[in-house]
């Protein structure tokens, strides 16, 4: 890649033009053709350093029941279970990290399911010694934003503003639906990438425009972007930072780490016996020792002494829930291995 292609991988994760000819819009900004644009991104998306240009919806204010779940697997087996799990449509991320608890992997299921029971089916699969669940307490931030011009990358502290939303009680009717599940698809590179959305939907490309733009006002789309795979852009270091925050001081840490643009996510969650962290937050770097330091970085400003970082060995899946595309997920018969 050179450097037009990370200046606009870093234009398009951080904000997309919702108009009819948006290639066009980012090709201005960028003082090209849209042309060179659109040829550009299909490379980047052929090669897969582009993985989805899409809406990007709150899991939860769609009414859907979401959960990071830890568990504990026997080595031998650990493949074999991640590929089971990995068959659940809900299940979006699922990596091996370093810990104990060596499986971990989110699981979104709809207002009709009930989360443990989707959970406790994959109790039946051999290998697995211990399982956690942890749901979000507190949202504190979400979004991935990767740093692709190294001389535009931000000061590790505490600078970003929260984005404000308006709190409104939001129930999908069916219309809600439709346009969800056509924001969703992963958008054309072509010169009105919105049109075949629009006409599935019956309404013009502006109206279609404007409903995402109210969602995303009230919070149920978080922002139209790209995602871009990680590893591929050489941000191989996924650490997750837990952190032992003492109770009085959760809220005022937890909006803290939000506020650092290299935290990606930051949320509250539950603890056990045997796992005592109550504060989660993502970063990605390019190695292991850069996230260490940064990490150091941020515990000097945030004050809580007991931390780790796990980092991910392996990446079983990293895909999008689609919601309103349901499917019903049961275990395959499958031989377990010896």
């Amino acid at each position: 890649m050179d450097n037009l292609d990370k200046e606009i991988l870093n234009e398009i994760q951080w904000t997309f033009p919702l108009v009819s000819q948006p290639y066009h819009a980012i090709a201005n900004k960028f003082k090209v053709s849209p042309e060179e644009i659109k040829k550009r991104l299909i490379q980047l998306k052929k090669l897969g350093t582009v993985r989805q240009l899409s809406a990007i919806f709150d899991t939860r204010k769609l009414g859907y029941k979401s959960s990071l779940v830890a568990m504990t697997i026997e080595q031998d087996k650990l493949d074999y279970v991640a590929k089971q799990i990995n068959r659940h449509p809900g299940v979006s991320h699922n990596y091996e990290r370093n810990h104990d608890f060596n499986l971990w992997f989110t699981l979104a299921v709809p207002p009709e399911s009930n989360l443990k029971t989707e959970v406790d089916k994959f109790s039946k699969l051999a290998g697995i010694k211990k399982v956690r669940i942890l749901p979000t307490i507190k949202l504190f931030k979400i979004g991935v934003k990767l740093d692709m011009v190294e001389e535009k990358k931000h000061e590790v502290a505490p600078t970003e503003q929260k984005k404000k939303i308006r709190e409104i009680k939001f129930v999908p009717t069916e219309e809600d639906k439709e346009y969800i599940r056509q924001l969703q698809k992963d958008l054309e590179i072509e010169d009105r990438p919105f049109l075949k959305a629009a006409q599935n939907l019956g309404i013009t490309e502006e109206q279609l425009f404007q409903k995402a733009k109210y969602y995303e006002e009230i919070g149920v789309m978080r922002r139209f972007a790209a995602i871009l795979r990680h590893r591929d852009v050489g941000f191989v270091a996924n650490g997750m930072i837990v952190w032992k925050v003492p109770e009085d001081r959760i809220n005022e840490v937890g909006e803290k780490l939000g506020a650092f643009p290299q935290v990606s996510h930051c949320y509250q969650r539950p603890v056990y016996k045997d796992w005592p962290y109550n504060v989660f937050s993502m970063i990605h770097c390019k190695s292991k020792e850069e996230a260490a330091e940064m990490t150091k970085t941020i515990q000097k400003q945030i004050d809580v002494p007991d931390y780790r970082i796990l980092f991910s060995a392996r990446e079983f899946k990293k895909t999008r829930v689609e919601y309103f595309v349901e499917q019903e997920f049961k275990l395959e018969e499958e031989k377990i291995p010896a």
